[in-house]
C-alpha cells in the first residue's frame, strides 16, 4: 500500500522480538485506519507521520515488552491550550503531550490492539491541528 516504508518492511522482516507478530499486526491496523497516517523509522524503531510530524513511536526495548509513544514530533511544543482525553485508561503520560502505552505480553495486545489503533488515530488527528 502507498502509505508503507520499504524500510519498515525490512527493519520489520530483521526484527528478533518476541511479539514481533503482535508488533506487526499492530502496525499494519495502525496503516489500514487512515490512509493519511505513513511510517518511517525513526529512534530506532517505526514511527507513524501524520502531517508531516511523527505523531506516535513504537519502542521495543527491552526485548520483552512492546510500547506505543504518543508525541507531538521531535521537538518540544507549547502545551498552553493542549489537551488529549484519554478515554482508553492505558496511557500513562509523561507530560501533557507525551504517553506511553505498555503492553506487556501478546494476550495484552491481542486484546487491547482495537482500542489502541482507535487511541492512536484520534491522537494522531488531535495534534495535527
Amino acid at each position: 500500500m502507498a502509505n508503507r516504508a520499504d524500510e519498515v518492511e525490512q527493519f520489520i522482516a530483521e526484527l528478533e522480538h518476541p511479539l514481533k507478530a503482535e508488533i506487526e499486526a499492530v502496525r499494519t491496523a495502525i496503516l489500514d485506519s487512515d490512509a493519511s497516517i505513513t511510517e518511517r523509522i525513526k529512534w530506532k524503531a517505526p514511527s507513524f507521520v501524520h502531517s508531516g510530524d511523527d505523531r506516535a513511536t513504537f519502542r521495543l526495548a527491552p526485548k520483552g515488552i512492546f510500547q506505543v509513544i504518543l508525541h507531538r514530533g521531535a521537538k518540544v511544543k507549547d502545551t498552553q491550550g493542549f489537551a488529549f482525553e484519554d478515554d482508553s485508561g492505558r496511557v500513562e503520560w509523561l507530560a501533557p503531550d507525551r504517553g506511553v502505552v505498555t503492553l506487556p505480553d501478546a494476550k495484552t495486545v491481542k486484546a487491547k490492539k482495537a482500542a489502541l489503533v482507535k487511541l492512536v488515530v484520534r491522537w494522531m488527528k488531535a495534534t495535527a491541528t
